[in-house]
């Protein structure tokens, strides 16, 4: 008798450490056995309602965990990229800076090529003069010339002469009066000769004085220009140098927008992440009230991608395509061509068929026992929300819509609220 007694409690024990963890179909039919056995009674109720909670409990806090490592990733995402945009101001300002720096040298060029204009414009003057006074020079070179020929022709004369003729001339006089005015006529020519040719010459000298003081101007005035060229050249210089500055910042400035971007795109991505794993917990405290719950036997998928089974990403860590940091990889890429099908992994119940700015056209089955698959970046989805599908089935096409760097599919495994390998679940 003791023995049965001992075997009747070890059968009790056992049956009370096995129910908590036994199947979604028994807890749920224990609790509304429960409920039926307490009729309308509060103890009977309470039972039922704890049974439920303590199914789904362990999923509802591992997706809140989730949210909130979501927000932290979404938190310093933002705070990267706030630090990017101020990177980015920093680099506006300095272009500006620069673009400034440009204003005043361009302005400078402008003062100097209007002094260089003024230059030129002075030694074609200058040049013009030089030309009329060469021809001053000409004119009184011909004037002395002219005058002494027209002496020394005189002085021949006289010479020829001799003294015969001025004395006849003096003496050919009809008073003392003519006589005099003769020999004054005649020592005037002479000195009317010297001085001629004495102002002439005086003349031909200042001339060539002021045709060397033109040259020396105009010598002092090409300088001032090569001067005023080398200067603008400088500044001209100094503008291209700082318009490849310009250039190089517009391109800084380009990275840094694009990196706002990226980080602009993660954070929505997180958002949508943490929209959705609210929603979840959301669907799955609905569950709660339900009395059926689907119950997953243990069989192997099917693989997603039929005749391309070529892993072009891995589950695991993997460094991040476009971000450049480490991060976790949820499940495995397969690389298959556009438009080509997808499978429904096992049979179930679509929980979600819809697009997200990062997982693109995605579904979601449910196939019990908290165990879903996902499929995403499809082209197209055959299959919409709440449909009952079977391992199998063609449920959507392979594409690359949402964050994908190009056709394939992504497929991950979700098993009581977190990502596990796919691996553990296919042929």
């Amino acid at each position: 008798m003791k023995k049965s007694f001992f075997k009747a409690l070890c059968f009790m024990l056992l049956v009370c450490f096995l129910l908590p963890v036994g199947s979604s179909g028994e807890r749920a039919y224990g609790a509304k056995k429960n409920s039926s056995e307490a009729s309308e009674g509060e103890e009977g109720s309470s039972s039922s309602s704890y049974s439920d909670e303590k199914l789904t409990n362990d999923s509802i806090k591992k997706k809140e965990e989730e949210v909130k490592n979501a927000e932290t990733n979404r938190e310093a995402l933002q705070s990267g990229s706030e630090a990017a945009r101020s990177e980015m101001n920093a680099l506006s300002a300095a272009q500006e800076k620069i673009m400034e720096d440009i204003k005043e040298l361009d302005r400078q060029s402008g003062e100097t090529q209007d002094e260089l204009d003024r230059i030129r414009l002075s030694i074609s003057e200058n040049e013009v003069r030089i030309e009329e006074a060469k021809r001053d020079v000409e004119d009184a070179k011909e004037d002395v010339d002219s005058q002494y020929s027209d002496m020394k022709k005189r002085i021949r004369f006289m010479y020829e002469a001799g003294d015969s003729a001025f004395a006849e001339l003096l003496f050919s006089s009809s008073d003392f009066g003519q006589f005099l005015n003769r020999s004054e006529y005649i020592k005037r020519i002479q000195e009317y000769d010297e001085k001629k040719l004495k102002s002439f010459a005086e003349a031909k000298t200042k001339l060539e004085e002021a045709l060397e003081k033109l040259k020396e101007e105009e010598a002092s005035l090409k300088k001032k220009a090569e001067d005023e060229e080398a200067e603008k050249e400088k500044l001209d210089s100094l503008i291209d140098e700082k318009a490849v500055q310009v250039d190089n910042y517009e391109s800084l400035i380009g990275d840094k927008e694009a990196m706002i971007r990226e980080y602009e795109s993660m954070i929505a991505a997180e958002t949508a992440q943490i929209a959705a794993l609210e929603a979840a917990i959301k669907a799955e405290k609905a569950a709660l009230k339900e009395e059926q719950r689907r119950k997953y036997d243990g069989g192997k998928f099917t693989f997603p991608a039929p005749d391309y089974t070529r892993v072009s990403d891995d589950y695991g860590m993997r460094m991040h395509p476009t971000l450049g940091v480490e991060m976790m990889h949820n499940g495995i890429d397969l690389a298959a061509p556009n438009g080509s099908p997808v499978l429904a992994a096992y049979s179930g119940k679509v929980m979600a068929a819809d697009y997200s700015p990062t997982m693109g056209n995605y579904i979601m089955i449910d196939h019990g026992d908290d165990l879903i698959t996902i499929y995403m970046h499809c082209s197209s989805l055959g299959v919409s929300k709440g449909q009952e599908v079977s391992k199998g089935d063609r449920i959507a096409s392979v594409g690359s819509t949402g964050r994908s760097t190009g056709p394939h599919l992504h497929f991950g495994v979700r098993q009581s609220g977190s990502y596990v390998s796919p691996w553990k679940y296919l042929k």
